[in-house]
């Protein structure tokens, strides 16, 4: 079992006799101070860095610095740096700790000889089997540098389809939120004061006025029971849905009858999975490799199934387009782009070219479904908070007009 790597705080002075500090990755205190000599360092005192009570700002690599990375590791071993001082280099400069550490050990690793793709494998959260086996293959046919190219250009193009998915969901949901929690406020603040008032006119209260304030009262007195239920509820549903794959797959198939939400998904699907097969066929992974890789980055249920039928149907002699037909789930368009690309002899350049469309489908109708959701969404808040506003101000309105 390999040893976990630890960052070694050290002191010393280099070759020209200046002295000098910082950090180094390694196993224990006797392999830090061999890697310092190999350096031209004469280290003085080498001690392992405490761990903090807390770790402020200390944040794992994200799947947005993953990508960067990416297109940086392809930036410089095109420009014909070496592999090893393109990932010292790219440690040395990020600005996040947890991902300097990450690249020193990767970096310490490749140096030691093994391979990239073995080093990668060792973190998981951050680089996925279809990340390894596209660096695996790379490292194999010898041409990394093309290999991360198409990496980076997918990372990207992977990240710009998931922003514009969060930005579809985020603005409405956002919104809604804060109406929820400002009518809570009208609701347990504003309104009883109201209610005290009204108590005075010995009059009896409009029917609307009324029903207000039979909500005001009820929210007093259970909201606080309402508001943990609803969070034990929430909490339970994320841990079941995280720990169940029936639940998962439920979801995913509800998700895709929503209206024009669903359809959002299936184009954003249909785009990852052209995406991931084009880049992982175009880099020399077989193609029932390449399906496999695909069925696990489609991002839903329903497409993972089908395309894990595809898988088995080419497997099995029958043609792609031909597969993806049966399923019922992807248009007549990409099938018919699909059977031209391998009528061709270019299934890569024509999935790239349906990823695109999709991408850019995906893309205006975001944007279309922000346009049609703000005055919407202006219209719910309009009518809830001014109906609470009218339904305080009718008594008064009421005896204004009888005098």
């Amino acid at each position: 079992m390999a040893k976990v790597a630890e960052t070694f705080v050290w002191q010393g002075s280099d070759r020209n006799g200046k002295k000098t500090k910082g950090e180094i990755s390694a196993t224990n205190v006797i392999e830090a101070k061999n890697l310092l000599r190999r350096q031209g360092i004469s280290a003085k005192s080498v001690r392992k860095q405490p761990k903090p009570l807390f770790k402020l700002g200390d944040k794992k690599a994200s799947a947005q610095d993953i990508s960067i990375i990416s297109r940086q590791i392809a930036t410089m071993l095109n420009a014909g740096v070496t592999l090893i001082q393109s990932l010292e280099m790219i440690g040395q400069g990020h600005n996040k700790p947890a991902v300097r550490k990450m690249m020193a050990d990767i970096t310490g690793e490749v140096k030691s000889g093994n391979p990239l793709n073995t080093t990668l494998r060792k973190y998981p959260l951050q680089f996925d089997d279809l990340y390894c086996d596209l660096v695996e293959t790379g490292e194999q046919s010898g041409s990394l540098e093309t290999v991360y190219d198409r990496i980076a250009t997918y990372k990207e193009k992977a990240e710009a389809l998931k922003s514009k998915i969060k930005k579809a969901m985020f603005y409405p949901i956002a919104v809604l939120v804060v109406a929820f929690i400002v009518t809570i406020i009208l609701l347990i603040y504003v309104v009883p004061q109201f209610e005290s008032i009204f108590a005075g006119f010995g009059a009896e209260l409009p029917a609307f006025t009324q029903f207000v304030l039979n909500i005001s009262d009820f929210v007093q007195s259970y909201g606080i029971y309402i508001g943990a239920g609803m969070g034990a509820a929430g909490f339970l549903f994320v841990r079941a849905h995280r720990n169940s794959q029936k639940l998962r797959d439920g979801v995913d198939t509800y998700v895709l009858k929503i209206p024009v939400i669903g359809e959002i998904l299936k184009k954003a699907s249909i785009a990852r999975f052209t995406r991931t097969l084009s880049t992982t066929f175009a880099a020399g992974v077989p193609l029932i490799g390449a399906l496999d890789s695909a069925a696990g980055a489609s991002g839903n249920a329903v497409y993972r199934d089908a395309i894990q039928y595809i898988r088995k149907e080419v497997a099995g002699g029958i043609q792609m387009n031909v597969a993806m037909r049966a399923t019922a789930v992807f248009p007549d368009m990409v099938t018919q782009m699909v059977a031209i690309g391998e009528e061709s002899g270019s299934v890569d350049e024509m999935l790239s070219k349906i990823a695109t469309i999709y991408e850019a489908e995906v893309d205006d109708m975001v944007d279309g479904l922000t346009a049609l959701l703000e005055p919407m969404i202006m219209a719910v808040l309009g009518v809830v908070i001014g109906g609470l506003i009218i339904a305080m101000y009718l008594p008064i309105f009421q005896m204004g007009a009888v005098v």
